[in-house]
């Protein structure tokens, strides 16, 4: 099964006088379980195409389902549930909530859920804030917080409500080695034990060796997978 199948996805955007084509036809399906890089050069393509599968952009024309569902045709409150249920998304400016908590941040998705109670939704928090190695900042708001640990509570976030797809934009980007690579063994163990898909956008060769699927992208256009 196909968590998302992409079909001649096209993506332009006005940039003054001129149209920036950042998708030109893209195909693309993305099995349930899969652990899959997009690669390429900086503006070809990678971001945008996350972006849309995530529901945060749109496509100029072409079809993006994810879990059957064709997004184009959804209403906003149906975007908001498939955003809030279906899909965990790391981005590379983090989107914390600048006045909330290391710990409040990454409980704020769950409260959004309201599946669990409210010492269930911390106790949860707690363990996948620990899990990205910051059980000891959980009271640290992000101003407070460095990039690589702001990158940490937002993996967390992303983690914490289950999702059966992460996007993920730049994972490592601003972690050190040794800490990226524990978030990615961390994704890694979700992905064989829970069947959770992961796609990532990379440069970052790291990144690359942890993919079972890579696909590379140039000028908006898929050149190898």
């Amino acid at each position: 099964m196909n968590v998302v199948e992409i079909h001649n996805l096209v993506k332009d955007y006005p940039l003054g006088s001129t149209i920036v084509h950042a998708v030109r036809g893209v195909d693309l399906d993305i099995p349930q379980g899969s652990l899959m890089s997009i690669t390429g050069p900086s503006g070809s393509g990678k971001t945008t195409i996350l972006n849309i599968i995530g529901c945060i952009d749109t496509a100029t024309s072409g079809s993006v389902k994810v879990n059957g569902q064709e997004t184009s045709s959804l209403t906003d409150r149906q975007l908001t549930d498939l955003r809030l249920h279906t899909i965990g998304f790391i981005f590379q400016t983090f989107n914390l909530v600048p006045v909330l908590t290391a710990l409040e941040n990454v409980e704020f998705p769950l409260l959004l859920q309201g599946k669990l109670s409210t010492g269930k939704v911390r106790e949860k928090a707690r363990q996948f804030l620990s899990s990205v190695g910051l059980g000891d900042h959980e009271e640290h708001k992000p101003a407070e917080l460095s990039g690589g640990q702001r990158q940490r509570v937002a993996i967390a976030r992303a983690l914490v409500t289950d999702p059966s797809l992460v996007l993920a934009d730049e994972p490592t980007a601003n972690l050190d080695s040794e800490t990226g690579e524990s978030i990615l063994q961390l994704m890694q163990k979700m992905n064989a034990e829970r069947g959770t898909t992961f796609v990532f956008s990379t440069h970052d060769a790291q990144v690359l060796r942890y993919a079972r699927t890579v696909v590379e992208i140039h000028d908006g256009r898929i050149v190898g997978a």
